[in-house]
């Protein structure tokens, strides 16, 4: 029984001395923290705001990467862009020039299928005022 009584007192003292029982996780209170880094919910990072490019502004900024000897993360960097949406630029200029798989949407096609999106979203929902409908008319006259 000796025995048994040091080792409870052994993991008292550990308890102790670490602050915490088993399976548990520290308070992030005691979590240290680099000298001038701060914690998201302290200071958000500022988001840029959304700029809108002319499409004359964007086919001369896919022209300066076709030209060559300056790759996309230059161009964009000079033209102050993220290389992601001057990639997508890129992209979409060989989409609709014919020179991209065959399964990448042209602009026109791009189009199209937004329009038919809001096409069907519309008759989507006038079918479903006229089941209502239709439900309520029945009821009345029930």
């Amino acid at each position: 029984m000796g025995e048994r009584a040091g080792t409870n007192a052994a993991r008292a003292t550990r308890r102790r001395r670490h602050g915490r029982r088993q399976g548990q996780w520290p308070s992030p209170v005691f979590v240290d923290i680099p000298t001038g880094a701060s914690m998201r919910s302290e200071r958000p990072m500022a988001r840029r705001k959304r700029r809108k490019f002319t499409d004359e502004f964007k086919a001369d900024a896919v022209k300066l990467c076709a030209a060559g000897g300056r790759s996309v993360t230059q161009v964009a960097a000079d033209l102050d862009l993220t290389e992601t949406a001057l990639r997508e630029w890129v992209k979409r200029a060989a989409a609709d020039a014919g020179t991209s798989p065959p399964n990448v949407l042209t602009t026109a096609e791009r189009d199209e299928l937004s329009e038919l999106r809001k096409r069907v979203k519309r008759l989507e929902m006038e079918r479903e005022i006229l089941k209502k409908a239709a439900a309520f008319f029945a009821k009345e006259n029930a």
